[in-house]
């Protein structure tokens, strides 16, 4: 008995020494690395390997069609007069270059006010390495899922619910995007040489990034100033629109007070312009007829 009182008082002692935290510290470390080792699923490693190689795959089509303008690391590039050819890319996002090569905007075939859609030159594989590739540059936005943007969410809807969210989006858009996108989503001029493209046929998807990053004049739209869910009711009321019928006869291209005022200007005043031509010029030939009878 007594042997044991002094081995449990020597014990006592080695585990109030400066050392014996560290030595069971590190004893915990070592133990639960190596049991996440043993059960962490072997699909992590490869998922990260995917990822990797990716990323390699997109800096190779980053150096060959973006360094130019945008520099080696995405750090943008000046000219000789220092002005801006390339923004930097860091930080952007993948969901800015997957809006701006997806819309064919990149790679530009010049310097311009304004970058046009256009054909699209990379494959959906060769965009997906490109976002990868700016993704690693720095944090932003990632590329939405389907669950996001997609106004297919309405077919589960009832008719009051699917109304209710129909009419948010378009209170929502409203407010924030009519004065450049025109009310019925066709565009409209900007300022400084600049226009809001149609909405029309812009696919859901890049309508959401396109709130997401705000490319070119268009403000950004983060999740704080416009949750997830009301970019989704913006879409699902933009894809309504389509359906919509005319109620007022022609719609003129749907642009509001331009195309209704150069109709007014061209048809109506020039008509009646046209009609006051014609009744003078009859009438004359009318009081020439009386003179000579």
């Amino acid at each position: 008995m007594r042997f044991l009182n002094r081995s449990a008082g020597r014990l006592s002692r080695h585990r109030r020494g400066p050392l014996a935290g560290l030595v069971v510290l590190l004893l915990g470390l070592v133990l639960t690395g190596t049991a996440y080792a043993a059960f962490a699923p072997a699909g992590q490693a490869e998922e990260a390997a995917d990822n990797a190689e990716l990323v390699e795959q997109g800096r190779e089509l980053f150096l060959v069609g973006c360094a130019t303008c945008h520099g080696q690391n995405g750090e943008g590039v000046l000219d000789v007069k220092g002005n801006q050819l390339g923004p930097s890319l860091q930080g952007v996002g993948a969901a800015s270059v997957d809006f701006q090569v997806g819309t064919g905007r990149m790679p530009m075939v010049q310097p311009g006010q304004q970058n046009p859609s256009k054909n699209v030159a990379y494959s959906d594989e060769e965009i997906e390495a490109l976002a990868a590739f700016v993704a690693s540059l720095g944090p932003g936005p990632g590329i939405p899922d389907p669950e996001q943007y997609s106004s297919d969410y309405l077919d589960d809807l009832s008719e009051e619910e699917r109304d209710a969210a129909i009419n948010r989006g378009q209170q929502i858009f409203l407010t924030n995007c009519t004065a450049c996108h025109n009310f019925n989503g066709r565009g409209g001029a900007m300022p400084r040489g600049g226009y809001a493209p149609g909405l029309r046929e812009t696919s859901e998807k890049h309508i959401y990034e396109a709130m997401l990053v705000g490319p070119g004049q268009m403000d950004v739209f983060s999740d704080g100033n416009i949750p997830p869910e009301n970019k989704r009711e913006v879409i699902a009321f933009l894809t309504t629109l389509e359906e919509e019928p005319q109620q007022g006869g022609f719609s003129l291209g749907g642009l509001g007070p331009v195309s209704e005022g150069l109709f007014a200007w061209l048809i109506g005043i020039g008509g009646l312009v046209g009609f006051a031509v014609w009744i003078a010029a009859h009438t004359t030939r009318t009081q020439k007829g009386k003179g000579q009878a």
